[in-house]
């Protein structure tokens, strides 16, 4: 297996060691079905060392098969929102930021208090976010964290950092790396998909809407989904991200 390797000096306790373990959670659906994961050839402290894999462009019909098997992968599911893979007691991150654990039993509680609030508050003291913005965005969070918006999904397996850069294409189809693997909303991993671009959306949610019908209205509940990427964003890239994050809480306060 050719390989390729991740290296950083300054990498936190347990920062690469979580992404194997989110990668062989996320993996371990396979082979029923779900999405391919990269493999881990190996993982220490401040290194891990993965499949390479030989990037082409994606196909419709790639995408379409890559929608049905992230659908398997959801299914498969977590003990509760906000926890981590399987078998894994150390810390969470996405990016180079820490990301919270739980293990909650209300969607919107854990999303607003665990996924949004830690962000905007960076977001806010850096400058991204404004004093004209934020009671906008507080007033969306608060609706979110009431359980408002909860319903009678499961707690999925998601990759929780599933932007298009996350998803590599290859003569095989779509490969899953970098995850910020845990327990989530499956709605969570798509609307992360929509935020950037990733090529073939269109087949890609059929796919997945064929192998696992989504719920109605779920395209009008994405902006709800991206609170979470848009502050961690706001976070680290400034503020654009911030005006954005206005924008996905002012159509949440209009769901």
């Amino acid at each position: 297996m050719e390989t390729v390797t991740k290296e950083r000096a300054d990498a936190p306790a347990g920062f690469f060691e979580a992404e194997a373990a989110g990668l062989r959670w996320l993996g371990e659906p396979e082979t029923s079905g779900g999405a391919r994961v990269v493999r881990v050839a190996s993982v220490r402290p401040g290194r891990i060392e993965l499949e390479r894999i030989r990037e082409t462009r994606a196909s419709a019909e790639a995408a379409r098969a890559f929608g049905a098997a992230l659908a398997v992968t959801h299914a498969a599911g977590a003990p509760a929102f906000g926890a981590p893979p399987d078998g894994w007691d150390g810390p969470l991150f996405i990016g180079k930021r820490p990301l919270r654990i739980a293990h909650e039993a209300s969607w919107g509680r854990f999303y607003a208090r665990d996924r949004v609030r830690p962000y905007l508050e960076i977001a806010v003291d850096a400058g991204s976010v404004t004093a004209d913005q934020l009671p906008v965005i507080r007033e969306a969070v608060d609706r979110v964290e009431s359980g408002e918006f909860d319903d009678d999904e499961p707690p999925a397996r998601i990759h929780g950092g599933l932007w298009t850069g996350n998803l590599l294409w290859d003569a095989r189809g779509g490969v899953l790396i970098d995850p910020a693997a845990h327990g989530g909303h499956r709605e969570t991993d798509l609307a992360m998909l929509a935020l950037f671009g990733a090529p073939h959306l269109d087949e890609l949610v059929a796919g997945y809407d064929a192998a696992r019908p989504l719920r109605p209205g779920w395209r009008d509940r994405v902006p709800l989904h991206q609170l979470h990427p848009l502050a961690v964003h706001a976070a680290s890239y400034g503020p654009s991200y911030g005006r954005a994050l206005t924008d996905a809480a002012r159509a949440t306060l209009a769901l």
